[in-house]
């Protein structure tokens, strides 16, 4: 039986728009956003792990300061809205490709409940459906070496590998290329793409009637959802253009590495801000990468001042100061949330972002898993009190990796290799 065209579309359609709501089924329950819980995930990646008393804060808990001259120091205008953590342990991972491999999957495999994903993909399969992207990869000089354990850090399952995209200007167009284009045409295509949905309706509709009642709920949710889609469509046309990125020269020239890096995350921050997107990442560089961080005034390779020796003035020196500029980008990122409205609350992106700054290793001369530090900004929308530094004693890092799925609202108990323990981490909330 030949299909007519409206019903082929149709169908596709309500396959493609139900699936998020197959994964709610499926999957652990997705809670409403409310008090406690936060909206949108960041995840900031920087590499070659860190050299502790270049990093390492002073005091504990809310009496903290960063040292003068310490890798942390430029975070110092936003530590009100930070959770500094350290002295997790990255369990049975070593060296710098075993922790990039368990930095975000916690070592998961197909067989347990994460799937071998990393949690940035976890969290966009729960939250990521209403949205245009589920989720956004923006990155750095990340894929010079093709795609590996060493340069991926997002994982949709056990081994595949999430690409970012390095390209400010593609990821601009294929963000906004369709936004820059005369109001007619942009309404043209809102026209087109609102008769998708009402054609993936019906089937909806449809799958509705064979329910049971607390399913029927969720599909109602889920039809609301794309309502909100739907309006969103004609409503995009409010949201602000970022301007087209410029860089120039290559996109592989070290000189340019700050320049690609503040047009990302210009480019994040303006996807959020256009409600595309509730999940985004930010890559910067990978493990084991040689890009030189010229704009803080070092010259030689990331990777090889990283394990510069303690005897190695000049070495330690432009390790901390690469760090340091690592750290001032994070700063970026953080006060540009802060400073952009939320389309929904009127508030502030960071009101309802959670922030996570990860690392693959801890001491990057030693190799080794542990004691690896973290930062998050944001307070999950009220979940975690801020302003705060928190030491642990070789806790496996997943406990953290639960806190952040539990603070996007999920109902996750475990993360990754269930053997490594359940529960969220401590002190956090």
């Amino acid at each position: 039986m030949k299909l007519s065209r409206r019903r082929f579309l149709g169908g596709a359609a309500a396959t493609m728009l139900a699936a998020p709501f197959y994964r709610l089924l499926e999957r652990e329950a997705y809670a409403a956003t409310g008090t406690g819980t936060a909206r949108r995930l960041v995840v900031f990646f920087s590499p070659n792990g860190t050299v502790h008393h270049l990093r390492r804060p002073t005091g504990i808990g809310t009496f903290f300061g960063f040292p003068a001259g310490s890798v942390l120091e430029p975070l110092e205008p936003i530590r009100e809205h930070l959770v500094l953590v350290d002295g997790l342990d990255f369990w049975e991972a070593s060296n710098h490709e075993g922790g990039m491999r368990a930095m975000l999957t916690g070592n998961g495999t197909a067989g347990h409940a994460t799937g071998g994903r990393s949690v940035d993909q976890v969290v966009a399969g729960a939250i990521g459906g209403s949205s245009r992207f589920a989720s956004l990869e923006f990155g750095v000089q990340t894929s010079a070496w093709g795609g590996g354990v060493q340069t991926r850090m997002s994982y949709s399952g056990e081994g595949a590998f999430v690409t970012p995209d390095d390209d400010p200007l593609h990821a601009w167009q294929r963000l906004f290329g369709t936004l820059s284009q005369d109001a007619q045409s942009r309404s043209l295509l809102a026209m087109r793409r609102r008769s998708i949905l009402d054609l993936a309706r019906a089937d909806l509709e449809d799958l509705h009637a064979r329910l049971g009642a607390v399913e029927q709920t969720k599909l109602e949710a889920h039809l609301a959802s794309l309502e909100r889609v739907e309006s969103g469509l004609v409503e995009a046309t409010a949201c602000t253009l970022p301007p087209t990125p410029e860089v120039t020269g290559g996109l592989q020239d070290h000189h340019n590495f700050g320049a690609v890096t503040k047009a990302q995350i210009d480019l994040m921050v303006a996807s959020l801000a256009c409600d595309m997107t509730r999940v985004a990442s930010l890559q910067l560089g990978h493990t084991v990468s040689p890009h030189v961080i010229y704009d803080a005034g070092v010259s030689e390779g990331h990777h090889t001042l990283s394990h510069a020796g303690d005897a190695d003035d000049a070495g330690i020196d432009g390790l901390r100061r690469a760090e340091r500029w690592f750290a001032e980008q994070f700063r970026y990122l953080v006060e540009r949330l802060a400073a952009t409205s939320d389309p929904e609350t009127g508030g502030t992106l960071l009101d309802g972002t959670l922030v996570v700054w990860a690392k693959e290793m801890g001491d990057s001369r030693l190799h080794v898993c542990n004691d690896v530090p973290f930062v998050l900004a944001g307070s999950a929308g009220g979940r975690f009190e801020t302003g705060r530094y928190l030491r642990y004693g070789g806790e496996s890092h997943t406990h953290l990796l639960v806190s952040i799925c539990q603070a996007m609202g999920l109902s996750t108990s475990t993360f990754g290799n269930p053997s490594y323990g359940s529960g969220a981490l401590p002190g956090l909330v």
